[in-house]
């Protein structure tokens, strides 16, 4: 691609994202200005994006609905948003008092020390 024609690809991007101020405050919550097009939408509102002419692993991506503004993580995109058969998605509750732990049925060998005691061993 030329230079000249790298420039009006630019311009193209910053078209296609809305106008020069949709653009900067896309950059400025996505880091990223991409084009391509969209290939659906889910329950939450995320839209979902494909453009081949980009690397592998890079070709598709989502952004997030403006609802949540920058408090945004990977949990809230659905597994598959277009299988109507999986279950519900649950948000990631690590660090809350909801979090999984799950039931250890083994006696541990090694026992924490609790700091009081003194250690038998000489």
């Amino acid at each position: 691609m030329s230079s000249l024609g790298k420039i009006r690809y630019f311009f193209t991007i910053i078209y296609r994202n809305g106008g020069l101020w949709k653009s900067l405050w896309k950059l400025g919550r996505f880091d990223t200005l991409k084009d391509g097009r969209n290939v659906g939408c889910d329950a939450f509102g995320n839209q979902y994006f494909e453009n081949n002419y980009y690397f592998i692993g890079r070709s598709r991506w989502v952004e997030y609905n403006k609802s949540v503004k920058l408090e945004y993580d990977a949990t809230q995109i659905t597994p598959d948003w277009s299988q109507c058969w999986l279950l519900n998605h649950q948000p990631n509750l690590s660090g809350t008092t909801q979090a999984y732990y799950p039931y250890d049925t083994t006696r541990s060998r090694i026992a924490p020390w609790d700091g009081t005691s003194i250690c038998s061993r000489r």
